[in-house]
């Protein structure tokens, strides 16, 4: 079975004693995760370590950075590299969150180079697609989230890119309260793996995660998550109240 993950992205939330004692809210629920899920907690620069020291006695919980220089190295301040993640023991990296995209004006060529170097550190990708309101409206959200896959990923080997974690955000759904139908969110994974397929073959698209991250709640967990291929959720706001975020981790496949 392909991994089924749930990720808590805190975004620019906590303080440092709020995010150690959400972790140890959320940690203290005991939740036993089978071989194939995942709980992953991107979280702020600050606090990656603690995190790391939080989890790593746990069995298939980990640690992700939200973001990723695209340069190895240089006179860039305030910015934080693949390398440092690695050197930190960091396994996971999101890459071209829509916010980045954004107000940081990420492009596709920007987020090819971060996961080029995720890989080359030992970082597995968690990249980010999905469209806006005005292209969902048009009609053509297909061909919109089919380019960012090809533009940033599809000079990966295989093996490369099987290793990798897809997130599909529906930018419109992101801290609106909307969310796509259950139908909605299985017909774009669905094309999204058809279209690695294409490029890959089917033993390829069949074995990545493909998450979910629109205003995913403890109350619709369950039905999403149970879409074929909705693999679990990059979760933003619930991910920050314990309660709902051990519901979600629960509600896994």
């Amino acid at each position: 079975m392909r991994k089924q993950i749930a990720a808590a992205n805190w975004k620019m939330n906590c303080t440092f004693q709020e995010g150690e004692k959400l972790l140890d809210d959320i940690l203290g629920a005991e939740i036993e995760l089978a071989n194939h899920q995942l709980a992953i907690f991107a979280v702020p620069y600050p606090y990656l370590l603690m995190t790391r020291s939080e989890v790593e006695e746990e069995q298939n919980y980990y640690v992700a950075s939200q973001n990723c220089h695209h340069k190895k190295s240089g006179a860039y301040t305030g910015e934080v590299s693949a390398a440092m993640l690695h050197s930190m023991n960091v396994n996971y990296c999101v890459v071209g969150h829509s916010e980045r995209r954004e107000y940081n004006g990420e492009t596709n060529a920007m987020l090819a180079e971060k996961v080029n170097l995720c890989f080359e550190n030992f970082i597995t990708p968690i990249f980010c697609c999905g469209e806006p309101l005005n292209i969902r409206e048009a009609g053509t959200q297909n061909d919109y989230v089919a380019a960012q896959l090809k533009e940033s990923l599809f000079h990966l080997p295989a093996d490369k890119v099987k290793n990798i974690v897809i997130a599909y955000e529906p930018i419109w759904a992101i801290g609106t309260g909307k969310t796509a139908s259950t139908e909605q969110a299985q017909e774009i994974h669905q094309y999204l793996r058809s279209v690695i397929a294409g490029q890959y073959g089917e033993e390829v698209a069949n074995e990545i995660p493909i998450l979910y991250g629109g205003s995913v709640k403890a109350n619709n967990a369950k039905e999403l998550f149970s879409c074929a291929d909705v693999d679990g959720g990059l979760v933003g706001g619930a991910s920050l109240v314990a309660g709902d975020f051990i519901e979600i981790i629960k509600a896994l496949k």
